[in-house]
């Protein structure tokens, strides 16, 4: 639980990095595929297919497309 936690702690945090951006979603993305190691992105998504709650509505969308690309 501690490192959902820290997950979507980073994950909000990097949202708001990009938030006066247009392309907020994709700029979180980006950062997420390059940086994040694959089993962050699997905690990540698997916590968002639970309900995700505490995600902010950029940090979200974000691994909803990160869980998308994953699904390919």
């Amino acid at each position: 639980m501690q490192d959902q936690r820290r997950l979507v702690k980073m994950a909000n945090q990097i949202a708001d990095n990009f938030s006066f951006h247009d392309d907020a979603v994709e700029r979180t993305l980006n950062h997420l595929q390059r940086f994040w190691a694959s089993s962050m992105h699997r905690k990540i998504v698997d916590f968002e297919a639970a309900g995700g709650d505490g995600l902010n509505a950029t940090a979200r969308a974000a691994v909803q497309r990160l869980a998308e690309q994953a699904s390919r």
